[in-house]
């Protein structure tokens, strides 16, 4: 099933970007970013250098849909998270909902430390993101009350 597209309020990115921030410094990580599951990316922060974040963004996401396949074919429902290890660097891919949050970290921090940070992140990017969703309904509601009485004979009378 699809999900419905939500607005995400500035004071809302504000609060995601001070998780981020925090989760980047207590991870010793590189960079943090949130990438939602259509690979864009929502929020980041870190050293990125010259990294191309949209790619990077739909790559994790791909990564992370394929996964998910494989999770399936061995009977698991998902896999709800995904680690790469590199000689130097290391990337670490926790999916909350429609969202992933991705920390590139390397010697500097372990995947044990990285994994324990995330986890409590993931529950503050969740309700955030809850939030957006609850505030995005809302607001559809509200704005769709307003039209609700217009007719299709009103419209052409208008125009017509």
């Amino acid at each position: 099933m699809a999900q419905s597209p939500f607005i995400l309020q500035e004071h809302q990115f504000q609060r995601l970007k001070i998780v981020l921030a925090r989760l980047c410094v207590e991870c010793a990580a590189r960079v943090v970013f949130l990438v939602d599951r259509d690979g864009q990316t929502i929020a980041f922060h870190g050293d990125i250098g010259d990294m191309d974040t949209m790619s990077f963004s739909s790559l994790a996401a791909g990564n992370v849909a394929a996964t998910s396949s494989m999770a399936k074919l061995i009977g698991e429902d998902v896999f709800p998270a995904v680690v790469h290890e590199g000689e130097r660097e290391s990337i670490f891919i926790s999916v909350i909902g429609r969202s992933l949050l991705v920390v590139v970290f390397d010697e500097r921090s372990t995947l044990g430390l990285v994994k324990l940070r995330t986890k409590k992140a993931s529950f503050e990017v969740a309700s955030i993101l809850d939030e957006a969703v609850k505030d995005s309904v809302a607001f559809s509601v509200n704005r769709n009350s307003v039209f609700a009485e217009i007719t299709d004979e009103d419209i052409d009378s208008l125009f017509g």
